[in-house]
């Protein structure tokens, strides 16, 4: 069910402000789970490869975003290369939060507080639909890999492992 009015997150409020098509998932989160994106693939019934997940890198002069699947790990060296710069480190999580807005575990690409830099890896094309974080643990959010990188103003780039 496509969801266009502005509930819920920031994620979905800026999905609906832009007319973008997208479905709301919701599960019950365990804490104790080992992985945040695993989860949300297995609970949900979903192909780990279809399921994103959002990490956020320094590059040194500031953050940047990078979307993968969950099933696999983000490629460093590829990322800091999508984004031209020498090299690029995983960002601390509070920075990552405070930049984003969201808590661990529950970053979504869309709706964050400052637009950064956004990298999506290629493999995103290969489905009709993409699951993200909706902005909470426990939501992910399905729309087109199109609609993804248009609504995060992000290129597209091999940096998955």
């Amino acid at each position: 069910m496509a969801r266009r009015e502005p509930s819920g997150t920031p994620a979905t409020a800026a999905l609906a402000t832009a007319g973008v098509a997208f479905t709301q998932h919701t599960y019950d989160h365990d804490p104790s789970a080992r992985s945040y994106g695993l989860e949300a693939a297995e609970v949900l019934g979903l192909p780990p490869e279809q399921v994103f997940k959002t990490l956020l890198v320094d590059t040194g002069t500031g953050l940047a975003v990078a979307v993968v699947p969950v099933a696999g790990s983000l490629d460093l060296k590829a990322m800091a290369g999508a984004l031209g710069v020498k090299k690029v480190t995983m960002a601390d999580p509070a920075a990552a939060e405070r930049s984003s807005g969201y808590v661990v575990g529950g970053i979504s690409p869309i709706g964050q507080k400052r637009a950064l830099p956004t990298v999506v890896d290629e493999t995103a094309d290969l489905f009709d639909v993409v699951y993200v974080s909706g902005g909470r643990r426990g939501l992910d959010l399905g729309l087109s890999p199109a609609d993804l990188v248009a609504v995060t103003g992000a290129s597209v780039a091999d940096i998955a492992r």
